[in-house]
């Protein structure tokens, strides 16, 4: 997937300032000292570090699912859910920064979402079950770890793999 406003070197050093000092924490000052640019030169592109934090999570996350084998998308989603859930970007945010999460969970799709669906839906053959499929991959990247005790992530993991290969 193409960015709009793609750094790398900028988008490298916001992801390394948010896991130092997490998102609420971290300024343009920071990353442009990181990277080795003007903040001017980040301005360009990225208006504020919400917008320059939402674009680091959408490279870093569609890296995740670009990585996915589709022959099997219950394999894959399973995989995927797995992956995020372990990305150290992810688990940054979600432990110092959740609420960053939220306009994606209640308010719209984000490019993430988009990228997603763009890979599900010729893999599950279906635009409604591709949604689904989603929405049910994000309940439990989001709060299997609520539902933990007396089960595992894992046997959580392998629920998810049995739902999903009943409705696909």
């Amino acid at each position: 997937m193409t960015l709009i406003r793609h750094n790398d070197g900028v988008l490298d050093a916001a992801r390394d300032c948010v896991l130092v000092y997490g998102v609420r924490r971290t300024t343009l000052t920071d990353v442009a000292r990181r990277a080795g640019v003007s903040r001017m030169t980040i301005y360009r592109r990225w208006p504020d570090v919400r917008t320059l934090v939402a674009d680091v999570m959408t490279r870093e996350w569609v890296r995740v699912v670009a990585d996915l084998d589709l022959s099997d998308p219950v394999r894959a989603v399973v995989a995927g859910v797995r992956g995020l859930r372990s990305h150290p970007l992810w688990r940054k945010i979600v432990e110092a920064d959740p609420e960053l999460l939220m306009p994606y969970l209640l308010d719209r799709r984000g490019a993430t979402h988009e990228a997603v669906l763009r890979v599900l839906e010729p893999a599950v053959g279906d635009a409604r079950k591709a949604r689904a499929v989603l929405l049910v991959a994000q309940s439990f990247l989001l709060s299997a770890p609520t539902m933990l005790d007396p089960v595992t992530l894992d046997e959580l993991d392998d629920e998810l793999a049995a739902l999903l290969e009943a409705y696909l």
